[in-house]
């Protein structure tokens, strides 16, 4: 038998370029997203990851949001290389493992499944659902945000539903929204993959990758899961018709160091 696993990923910036809100916004004509999800930020008034979403349904310029607009966002976010490749190589399986994709995100599902439509099926796909007023056309109400903690709440929700052990669940995130996901299956010894350097993230995570190519994912799911070695982890990937053309293990050190006094030494101490 096959160990079963049960592999999450985060959207925004994880298995994408760049944020969601950020490509409407710019879509749209919209200045200063980048400061008003900082103000959100700063006042502590939604759940880190919500902010579009209380953006959609409360700020004057985002307000005039509309289902389409959302569509075509996720056609216009820029993907990282190879997430169909990735998507069909877990479906497949590895000799004695098996995992089931999903992506769960705090950003609009409108966004999530344009963006991956034909990549990750549309039921493996948790993200923010909203509902659009008939008259209008606008976001008239929020139904679900899978942001902070609704992140936890998603992911055991869908391990508990496939019979997932807390063991086996991996979760790709990149950050301040993943921290709380990442504690949580850090706490039942799953493996949790950082795919940011940002301090936050990549020191609660177990592993951190760094590339533009989805399938980097893979290296620590192959070493830590599957026990290969890097030889056997660059076959895999000979297989696929792909090379590892560079593969840099760093051990970061993050200080902070200011001036202070400096101390007198007696040289007849």
């Amino acid at each position: 038998m096959r160990k079963y696993y049960l592999l999450v990923s985060d959207f925004d910036q994880t298995l994408s370029f760049n944020d969601s809100g950020l490509v409407l916004a710019e879509m749209l004509g919209i200045p200063d997203f980048q400061e008003r999800v900082a103000n959100l930020s700063r006042l502590n008034l939604v759940q880190s990851g919500a902010e579009l979403t209380y953006l959609l349904r409360h700020d004057p310029d985002f307000r005039r949001v509309r289902e389409e607009d959302l569509v075509e966002v996720g056609r216009q976010i820029r993907l990282k290389r190879n997430i169909a490749l990735l998507a069909e190589f877990l479906k497949d399986g590895i000799d004695g493992f098996r995992f089931d994709f999903y992506v769960v995100s705090a950003a609009p599902w409108l966004v999530v499944h344009s963006a991956l439509q034909g990549i990750v099926p549309p039921n493996h796909i948790i993200g923010g659902h909203f509902e659009f007023s008939a008259e209008s056309g606008e976001v008239e109400s929020i139904i679900q945000v899978p942001a902070g903690y609704g992140k936890v709440a998603a992911v055991d929700s869908l391990r508990v539903r496939l019979g997932v052990p807390t063991d086996r669940v991996v979760y790709v995130g990149d950050g301040s929204s993943d921290i709380h996901v990442m504690l949580h299956v850090n706490r039942g010894d799953g493996l949790t993959i950082a795919a940011s350097e940002a301090r936050h993230i990549a020191q609660i995570a177990r592993r951190t990758v760094i590339s533009d190519d989805a399938l980097s994912v893979l290296i620590p799911i192959l070493e830590e899961i599957c026990g290969y070695d890097p030889s056997q982890i660059r076959l895999v990937f000979e297989e696929q018709g792909l090379l590892i053309q560079e593969w840099d293990r760093v051990r970061t050190d993050w200080l902070t160091i200011r001036e202070g006094t400096a101390i007198a030494v007696d040289p007849a101490a």
